[in-house]
């Protein structure tokens, strides 16, 4: 028999605060992430607003005394240089690494002190998934190579920019002007990298990188490391961040993103499941889950958020879904991770699914659902995380589990933002969230290239 697999730990980085507790406290009480981002210069963009990473949170942010977010304040003092070469997906996953391994009360190699306590686990039981996205490089590193890719017209070679020659007495050559550990820092797997070295992961490892599927796709992959007895524990989730200019760029060009001025009121500029929404925000963010063998989990004395009850995986047939259509792919993988669960549709509680506020994605997600619980979903309540935290892309799927499993440990509902105005979830209040009995939450993302995933967490 497959060992039992549980959530003990979890670590969160959001446009809502670092950490569980400020993430849970801001959806509570109906706060949003989103506003006109201060890091990056949206302004030439459709969409002007954006959900930043500040460190004390929506409310210290709103109020103007939110710090900028650093994975310098997440690492060993000895590894602190190592944050020059992190890119912002990887910072992201550091801090969320560190948030996830102190909530599990796990020590890792980490540790510091004098002497340094010894680790909770063996190094070699230890694994790590994490699901990353397409690094966006930062505009200042491309554009001084750039300035040296261009003839005497000053339109750009791409002789100049590979190749270091001679040039009106002047050697140039654009890629050299990239910093010497360029793609180190750019490379998907630097999250996985930098995680497993400051923790001392030494088991199984992966770097999943399907997009917006890749965050449940990583803890799916990581149940099932433990659940064959290859590690004990192992940390899944995913990070990614899309506020930046090429992140933006890419994904205005996919009609993710829709024409939302700066002067949009934030708390209604997401509207997932809405055919009027003009689409999404890009955001920034990812969460790291801690899971772990049952009985260790018992043994240790931790508390438990959750049993990771089911998973399941779809690719669609076809990249492109015909409007009017289900995502076929989210229908297999959602009706999977029931069965692999033990459960029925009739079993369902809550959904937190990526409802990611395109009309086009959420169209496909939305008859993808209906097709698999029929009539029965308007009276399952739905969690959308888009309105606080934008489009987090491949951090979604982190996120989207994180919360699931907040959930089911506090039985207590996040207040809704961005009401709905679809017939299978019609809009609610914004009031404060209200208790009630939780026993199993679905959580499902899908990506642009056709990826599915979904996991079913079971209360404890």
């Amino acid at each position: 028999m497959p060992r039992s697999v549980v959530i003990t730990g979890i670590g969160t980085v959001s446009a809502l605060g670092v950490g569980t507790a400020a993430l849970w406290h801001a959806l509570c009480n109906g706060s949003t992430g989103i506003g006109v981002p201060t890091r990056v210069d949206l302004a030439g963009f459709p969409c002007q607003l954006g959900a930043e990473i500040k460190t004390a949170g929506a409310d210290a942010a709103t109020a103007g005394s939110a710090s900028e977010f650093s994975a310098k304040d997440f690492v060993p003092k000895s590894y602190r240089k190592a944050v020059k070469v992190m890119a912002r997906d990887t910072e992201i996953a550091v801090a969320a690494a560190k948030e996830a391994f102190d909530d599990a009360k796990i020590v890792t190699r980490a540790a510091e002190g004098t002497p340094a306590a010894a680790p909770t686990f063996a190094p070699a039981r230890l694994g790590c998934q994490i699901g990353a996205g397409l690094i966006a490089a930062e505009t200042l590193e491309l554009t001084s190579a750039l300035a040296t890719s261009v003839d005497a017209h000053g339109t750009f070679d791409y002789a100049r920019w590979g190749t270091i020659a001679q040039h009106d007495g002047q050697t140039v050559g654009g890629m050299n002007n990239l910093q010497p550990l360029w793609m180190l820092k750019y490379l998907p797997n630097m999250l996985a990298c930098h995680v497993t070295i400051i923790h001392g992961n030494e088991g199984p490892s992966n770097t999943i990188t399907c997009g917006e599927a890749s965050g449940l796709l990583s803890i799916g992959e990581a149940a099932r490391v433990i659940e064959r007895d290859a590690a004990d524990v192992s940390i899944a989730g995913s990070a990614e961040s899309k506020l930046s200019l090429m992140g933006t760029m890419r994904m205005s060009l996919a009609n993710r993103y829709g024409p939302i001025p700066a002067s949009t009121n934030p708390v209604t500029a997401v509207r997932p499941f809405d055919t009027t929404s003009p689409g999404g925000v890009p955001g920034e963010g990812g969460g790291l889950l801690i899971l772990e063998e049952r009985e260790s989990a018992i043994k240790r004395g931790v508390p438990i958020y959750a049993h990771v009850a089911g998973f399941g995986a779809a690719h669609n047939a076809q990249r492109d879904v015909p409007q009017g259509q289900p995502n076929r792919g989210l229908v297999f993988a959602v009706q999977a991770a029931i069965r692999d669960a033990g459960l029925t549709a009739a079993d369902i509680d809550v959904i937190v699914p990526q409802a990611a506020g395109a009309p086009s994605t959420d169209e496909q997600e939305l008859l993808a659902l209906q097709t698999v619980f029929g009539s029965r979903l308007a009276n399952i309540t739905c969690v959308a995380l888009s309105p606080a935290l934008g489009d987090c892309a491949a951090g979604n799927g982190g996120l989207q589990a994180a919360v699931a499993a907040l959930i089911l440990k506090n039985q207590l509902l996040p207040a809704r933002l961005g009401a709905a105005s679809l017939p299978a979830w019609p809009a609610a209040a914004r009031a404060a969230s209200r208790p009630q009995v939780v026993k199993n939450v679905l959580v499902c993302s899908s990506s642009l290239a056709g990826q599915n995933a979904a996991l079913v967490l079971r209360a404890m």
